[in-house]
């Protein structure tokens, strides 16, 4: 009998398949005797699938003309208008206006970062946040210490949410936060925060990334992405209850 102890790294490497062949049916009588631990490798499972599918297809795309040469130097707009673009190939995005006048389009990586960490860690049974909501006075401070300015964790009771805590996640320039909150059948939102490159309010777009829909915005310092698996009106009428309690 084996009874060298399973290791976390060997939990990652059976989802992966990765797993070497000696191991695997220690790993498999371990999950058989841990129904907790089978639960959080099939959540894993669950998220590589997903992955998968909203990811793929890049490996067809043909390698961009940018990095199989040095690219050309552009002028100083070009940067902009390029970003532009990016912006509104992810998930065909949508303007809303949510007090009128033109949107003003922010960072293209917001709505798929926030698409991403929501598909990573909605599924997650034991640890879906770090710091679980009864300590939510703990998790705002703290995250408004990393991110360099007041974060708040709307209240989302009125749409049937109720918050179940947060966790510091790697921004494309800095920290960002990530808010989860479930309803009472289990289905789960997350709130994406991170620094605004530019603090101008914004109106309301929409991005989809396969199952999963994402309003964002930027309002003040911060840039928001509402992420969750409902009809787009729903998650609207979501997003709305998350600008009021931000803007009180």
């Amino acid at each position: 009998m084996n009874d060298t102890p399973i290791t976390e790294a060997e939990l990652h490497a059976y989802v992966d398949d990765q797993l070497p062949a000696e191991r695997r049916a220690a790993v498999e009588d371990y999950l058989a005797a841990h129904p907790a631990e089978a639960e959080r490798v099939r959540a894993y499972r669950q998220q590589n699938e997903q992955l998968h599918v909203l990811f793929d297809t890049a490996l067809d795309e043909p390698v961009p003309a940018s990095l199989q040469r040095p690219p050309a130097r552009r002028a100083p707009g070009l940067t902009r208008a390029a970003a532009l673009l990016a912006a509104a190939a992810v998930g065909g995005v949508l303007g809303w206006a949510l007090r009128g006048g033109e949107a003003v389009e922010i960072t293209a990586g917001l709505p798929q970062q926030a698409a991403i960490a929501h598909l990573v860690y909605s599924p997650e049974v034991l640890h879906p946040v770090e710091v679980g909501a009864r300590e939510e006075a703990h998790l705002v401070a703290w995250l408004s210490k990393r991110l360099g300015a007041p974060v708040r964790a709307p209240q989302l009771a009125e749409a049937g949410f109720e918050l179940v805590g947060g966790r510091l996640l790697p921004g494309e320039a800095g920290p960002a936060a990530q808010f989860m909150y479930q309803d009472a059948r289990g289905a789960r939102l997350t709130l994406y925060v991170r620094t605004a490159e530019d603090n101008r309010e914004t109106a309301f777009r929409y991005a989809q990334e396969g199952k999963v829909g994402v309003f964002y915005w930027v309002d003040g310092p911060f840039g928001y992405a509402l992420s969750g698996e409902l009809e787009r009106a729903q998650l609207l009428a979501v997003a709305e209850g998350v600008y009021r309690g931000l803007n009180p």
